[in-house]
């Protein structure tokens, strides 16, 4: 056997691996997107300090009216896949999903307190501004059709994996009634906070104001 003939089926195996790569991309982009460990990231603290700067500062508005409904979610993405399970999947490692895309195991670390979970059950998805905070702040005079999409906002720091008890005992406080107990966090949580409500048009009141310029000053 020549040599030369002997090197014919290589171009063949090329190819044929072209197509598996070609194919494998083509289902990762019909299947949704790409895991990530992370919220998408916020802006840097310089920004996040010229962002407050320019939020409106008045007093919080009333809860009346107010109802979680409001905000519809988790809404669906992609697949079976609702806002949460995305959610799940992009802040978790080695998250595995069932045919309706719930996560059945994985490993998620809650960055507020610094714990680690194995079960979904013991995560909530945390809104970074609540609803009932971005309701006082503005979005009461939203349409409902806008206030889905910010609870459902994927795009901005919005939406973060977390221990469910703290993500409760936060309830729908702000940066000048609670921060995550974990202080190496502060400042991100600062700039997602900032990033999320400059993004939103959200005003902003004179105490919360303070205790973000505060955190981002020590940034």
């Amino acid at each position: 056997m020549s040599e030369s003939y002997a090197r014919r089926p290589i171009p063949r195996r090329i190819s044929v691996l072209a197509a598996l790569v070609g194919l494998i991309s083509a289902i990762a982009l019909l299947t949704g997107p790409p895991a990530q460990a992370a919220p998408p990231t916020p802006v840097s603290a310089a920004t996040a300090r010229s962002y407050l700067a320019s939020l409106t500062v008045r007093a919080e508005g009333s809860m009346s009216g107010y109802s979680r409904s409001l905000f519809p979610h988790w809404s669906a993405q992609y697949g079976n896949c609702n806002t949460r399970e995305v959610v799940l999947e992009r802040d978790g490692t080695n998250v595995v999903q069932a045919d309706n895309c719930s996560a059945v195991s994985g490993r998620w670390y809650s960055a507020f307190d610094g714990a680690t979970w194995y079960a979904a059950s013991d995560v909530d998805i945390d809104h970074m501004v609540p609803l009932a905070e971005a309701w006082r702040s503005g979005a009461s005079g939203w349409t409902t059709s806008k206030r889905k999409q910010f609870a459902n906002d994927l795009t901005r720091p919005q939406l973060i994996a977390v221990t469910d008890n703290v993500n409760q005992s936060k309830g729908d406080k702000d940066p000048a009634e609670w921060m995550p107990p974990r202080t190496a966090y502060h400042c991100l949580y600062a700039r997602m906070w900032v990033h999320t409500k400059y993004h939103w048009n959200l005003r902003v009141d004179s105490a919360e104001k303070s205790a973000l310029q505060s955190t981002l000053n020590g940034c």
